[in-house]
């Protein structure tokens, strides 16, 4: 069972032919045995894990169980999980241990889910490749060797090793769909305020979006029912009708049109990753969709754009990690300022302090304007450009990442390298979209390439649509690693 859908799983616990005891010691183990190759859990408490499949159960017998109750579920260790630890994969919050859950967290713990334990990832998800970690990189199921991608690169590696049937990422700049994509899963970034960031510890508040990670685009569907809800907490969160992202899934995509943005396939593309995408394009064509060129002409911008805004949000953001009220502390210190000035040189790793000394710069007086305040501006004509293309498509694709998995350290001394491995993926978030990546096929290599899909907002259902049929079409998606 442990190479079993979502969607099965749930079936499965309905039918009574599985229990969540069953179901979650069975997870439990392969974590046991399989998460010191790739390093993929920061926290593991089985006896936690357990007694929640014990009331999963319980529930179950007396009739309240709901698709989700039952099933063992891995949470980024960026969502506040009350009792549990929760880092941020950071020395500064190594000792943190949660007392409160995040609204995402609440949602699933409510449908019944078990947490299965808290995924690796980069230190406040600062990060392309899962290797800035102070809990060490994880690895790509496969092949070792290789980076699974970040910030969520934890649970990705834990859905391709199939550690997990299904886990929580977030998205700031494309933490969610290139480890997708690296590691041959599914992952979705909703339309911005569609999913809570109550209790989901900040990096860059106007960017982050939390997101489902599973194997399938209905595994995709049936988790973004349960994360998706106004929550009053968060001031971000919107208040909209309830979908059931269920509901369009099998509906035809005949007649859809298909936007190619030619800045997709242009110089720094892995030529094998371009004949990929280009073969599950042409799929959709032999579905009966109808593709059409369109236009990003602000989206080269994207990433210095992103490398401004984001620095400056974390810069303030992480101004509440002090030594003061919560975390790590340094042991030795003359006075207050000292204090300050050791705690966050000790707890910061290089990648996180790198981008807040680059957010205090474009914040300061006289780089203010010309910086923070022009990249705003530019922010604005990235979503314009995206609202003229959807003037003349229903979904716009491209690959998700410009090249496959890349070998551990390969980029690590060169960060603007490291960088452009979003070149795809930032500019939804700057324009709050939804984009998701989907498996459609290997390079030379035998690495996974993936898809992404980006819609208009709030066509989350659409795009799961899109997903969906493509997959009953090919079977990328239920690849395994070799030695799994």
């Amino acid at each position: 069972m442990h190479d079993a859908t979502l969607k099965t799983l749930s079936d499965a616990l309905a039918a009574r032919k599985l229990s969540s005891v069953e179901a979650t010691e069975l997870f439990l183990g392969r974590i046991r045995t399989l998460n010191g190759r790739y390093n993929c859990f920061i926290t593991v408490d089985e006896d936690r894990s357990l007694a929640q499949a014990k009331e999963a159960d319980a529930a179950r017998a007396a009739g309240r169980a709901e698709p989700l109750t039952g099933i063992p579920i891995a949470q980024k260790d960026i969502f506040c999980a009350k009792g549990w630890l929760t880092t941020c994969a950071s020395k500064m919050l190594s000792n943190f241990v949660s007392p409160y859950d995040a609204h995402v967290v609440e949602r699933f713990n409510r449908a019944g889910a078990v947490i299965i334990g808290k995924t690796n990832m980069d230190e406040f998800a600062m990060g392309s490749s899962n290797e800035t970690s102070w809990y060490g990189p994880v690895r790509n199921p496969w092949d070792t060797d290789r980076v699974p991608g970040g910030s969520s690169g934890g649970s990705a590696a834990a859905l391709a090793a199939r550690l997990v049937p299904a886990a929580t990422g977030t998205d700031t700049g494309g933490s969610i769909r290139q480890p997708c994509a690296l590691t041959g899963t599914c992952g979705l970034k909703p339309t911005y305020g569609l999913v809570s960031r109550y209790g989901m510890i900040a990096f860059a508040s106007s960017l982050d979006q939390g997101g489902p990670m599973a194997r399938t685009a209905e595994d995709l569907a049936l988790m973004l029912n349960t994360m998706v809800g106004f929550d009053l907490r968060d001031s971000t969160s919107l208040d909209r009708p309830v979908e059931d992202y269920m509901s369009d899934l099998q509906q035809s995509v005949r007649g859809l049109r298909i936007g190619l943005p030619r800045e997709f396939f242009a110089e720094g593309l892995q030529p094998d990753v371009a004949k990929v995408v280009e073969a599950a394009v042409a799929q959709y064509k032999a579905l009966g969709c109808k593709i059409t060129e369109v236009a990003l002409p602000n989206m080269g911008l994207s990433v210095p754009v992103y490398y401004v805004l984001a620095p400056a949000e974390a810069s303030s953001n992480l101004a509440r990690f002090d030594g003061v009220r919560y975390g790590y502390r340094t042991p030795q210190y003359r006075d207050l300022n000292e204090m300050y000035e050791k705690t966050r040189a000790e707890g910061f790793g290089a990648e996180v302090k790198r981008r807040i000394l680059i957010g205090t710069y474009v914040l300061s007086h006289g780089y203010y304007d010309a910086y923070y305040i022009r990249a705003q501006k530019v922010r604005r004509l990235i979503a314009e450009d995206f609202a003229r293309a959807f003037e003349k498509c229903d979904v716009i694709m491209g690959p998700t990442s410009p090249t496959t998995a890349f070998k551990l350290g390969e980029k690590a001394a060169d960060p603007l390298q490291m960088y452009l491995s979003d070149i795809y993926t930032i500019a939804v978030n700057l324009a709050g979209l939804p984009g998701m990546s989907i498996p459609c096929g290997f390079d030379t290599q035998g690495l996974p390439v993936g898809l992404q899909i980006i819609g208009n907002y709030f066509r989350e259902a659409q795009m799961l649509n899109v997903a969906h049929q493509y997959q009953l079409a090919t079977d990328w998606h239920s690849r395994v690693p070799p030695h799994i």
